[in-house]
């Protein structure tokens, strides 16, 4: 999978795919250990950690 990421993050940068399709849930930072409690109680699949500047 890592031989891949450079070229992922090429295609994410230029618009070409869509990271966000695959996040069910969207947290500040901050609450990223709630993050972590909802996937592992398959409250979630992905989580989505934002910045403030984001």
């Amino acid at each position: 999978m890592r031989r891949f990421l450079p070229e992922l993050i090429a295609s994410i940068m230029n618009d070409e795919i869509d990271p966000g399709a695959v996040f069910d849930l969207a947290l500040p930072l901050e609450r990223a250990a709630e993050g972590y409690q909802a996937m592992d109680e398959r409250r979630a699949i992905k989580v989505l950690l934002e910045t403030e500047n984001a």
